[in-house]
């Protein structure tokens, strides 16, 4: 999840379910991240003019 290692599990008090629980949404950063790399990559491939 590109967090370093006992982020979340190094925290003393919490069970597992609560490690899982805030771990939850930790990954969508970084899809969102490749995705919009993804369609801006697409994008300008399609909006760069063809030499002719």
């Amino acid at each position: 999840m590109g967090l370093p290692a006992g982020h979340v599990t190094a925290v003393p008090g919490l069970t597992r379910t609560q490690q899982l629980h805030a771990l939850g949404n930790g990954v969508v950063p970084q899809q969102a991240t490749a995705a919009l790399r993804i369609l801006l990559d697409r994008h300008t491939a399609h909006a760069m003019p063809t030499a002719a």
